[in-house]
């Protein structure tokens, strides 16, 4: 069953403040860029009890912060004045201002601790805080709290807890399973050879599939693959082994090119790169294929 997210655009800009709210859920988001900071800091949800998050980069990486506070808005000051590298905020809290002292500790340790297990984007944070001791039924309702939050925060952009290395889902797909398409990629040259799964929507590269160590590509117009391959081998999702490298879990891309970039080591057109195990047809023929029987 699907959720409705509500986004309200404050600046009447995508790029300006907004808040996020989930119907039937509790929490309220609000997500400011450090250029509006003095705007933010006078709405009243920014000095709620909550935890924040401070997104940016340092040294050309992604970099962040997760903090929490009984006044987020006392902290964000603080942080204004000794942070430089950060641009972006968002403050997490309840429309009521419900959350005490201790979920806040609480909802701060679990996102650090997700984000470290991700591993995705750098944390400023030392060392992971301790969990504040809650009743069963208060650690519950956090962790439900959690959950949706989770799903919010990269509706806004904000994806250093998105998973995309993962346990496939279907470990009985076939390349014979027509509602679970099988592909593959090889470049003789360097002995590559890739498959991928496209299963719910997510395009699943498979654990052992070979890929490019280094990345060949040039120019600025390639730099997000060349960036994600980066990604890829300093987070372990691509293992060295000689010349190449192995995925060492499936990982979802978003996109059949961005899978193909990856595998190549150079940008490369997905859809036609990437054929069907069980008959050779292009992703973009099989694709074609299913929009004529729609």
């Amino acid at each position: 069953m699907g959720r409705s997210l509500e986004l309200y655009f404050i600046d009447d800009r995508p790029d300006g403040m907004l808040t996020a709210e989930v119907f039937n859920w509790t929490g309220h988001l609000l997500c400011s860029p450090r250029t509006r900071l003095a705007d933010a800091l006078k709405r009243p949800e920014a000095s709620r009890t909550g935890v924040y998050i401070l997104t940016g980069e340092r040294d050309g990486e992604p970099l962040a912060y997760i903090g929490e506070s009984e006044n987020i808005s006392d902290r964000i000051r603080s942080h204004d004045a000794s942070k430089d590298w950060w641009n972006r905020v968002v403050f997490i809290s309840t429309s009521a201002d419900a959350l005490n002292k201790a979920h806040a500790k609480y909802l701060e340790a679990r996102l650090v601790e997700n984000a470290k297990v991700v591993n995705r984007i750098a944390l400023e944070n030392g060392n992971t805080p301790p969990r504040s001791s809650l009743s069963e039924a208060g650690r519950a309702n956090m962790e439900a709290f959690l959950d949706q939050l989770l799903m919010v925060l990269p509706a806004i952009g904000v994806d250093l807890f998105v998973e995309y290395a993962r346990a496939k889902k279907h470990p009985e797909l076939r390349a014979d399973d027509n509602t679970s398409p099988v592909f593959e990629l090889k470049v003789k040259k360097y002995q590559i050879s890739a498959t991928a799964t496209l299963v719910d929507g997510d395009f699943l590269v498979e654990k052992g599939s070979s890929a490019r160590l280094k990345w060949e590509g040039e120019g600025s117009w390639d730099a997000s693959y060349a960036k994600l391959h980066k990604e890829l081998l300093s987070t372990g999702v691509l293992k060295p082994e000689g010349d190449l490298c192995v995925f060492t879990s499936d990982y979802a891309f978003r996109s059949t090119s961005a899978a193909a970039a990856v595998v190549t080591g150079r940008p490369t057109s997905g859809p036609v790169s990437w054929k069907l195990l069980s008959d050779g047809r292009t992703y973009k023929e099989w694709e074609a294929d299913q929009i004529s029987d729609v």
